[in-house]
């Protein structure tokens, strides 16, 4: 108990353990940014432990906090590969990188394609497909989605800058 568990990507804390089954609480917060919703019991879900600090890191930087609910749009095989699309929110445009990571339903992947600040593609491959949940999606299910951590800390850090610069230096720093 009290031990932190991603279900399709969202951390929630383990409240209760018995039958095969383990319990959890779930806030308004989660539902409004997840899936569950739209899940039954009869639905597989992906589940993960928190990182050990001891643990290798396998190169995706994301914590395992949804940032939006989105819809598949195409998702089907595309030569020895899968093909996936999802429309990520207006305004998140700035955290997705190709190659970059990006959290699909508890999957880690890699950005492959985007587009217009609104699209983002991933291509799948036969180890993805055999290790997660993905297969069971079709185009318009809900998928909970998750950007890239290290680019909303740059976005931050960029922003907190600017503002100490123009704190500093006032209207001298807005000239430049």
């Amino acid at each position: 108990m009290g031990d932190s568990v991603a279900v399709n990507g969202c951390f929630l804390t383990a409240v209760g353990f018995g039958e095969g089954r383990i319990r959890f609480d779930v806030l308004e917060e989660a539902h409004r940014l997840t899936n569950f919703g739209e899940l039954t019991v009869e639905n597989r879900v992906s589940l993960e432990l928190s990182l050990r600090v001891n643990t290798r890191l396998g190169g995706h930087f994301v914590a395992d906090y949804n940032d939006a609910v989105r819809r598949v749009e195409i998702f089907g095989a595309r030569s020895r590969g899968h093909y996936l699309h999802v429309r990520f929110p207006e305004g998140f445009g700035n955290y997705v990188v190709y190659n970059g990571s990006i959290e699909i339903d508890g999957a880690l992947l890699t950005a492959a394609q985007i587009g217009c600040d609104t699209l983002d593609v991933v291509w799948l491959i036969l180890h993805t497909l055999a290790a997660t949940i993905l297969p069971q999606k079709r185009v318009g299910s809900a998928v909970n989605l998750e950007l890239d951590l290290l680019a909303k800390y740059v976005e931050k850090l960029s922003t907190s800058s600017q503002l100490a610069l123009l704190w500093m230096f006032g209207d001298t720093y807005s000239r430049w």
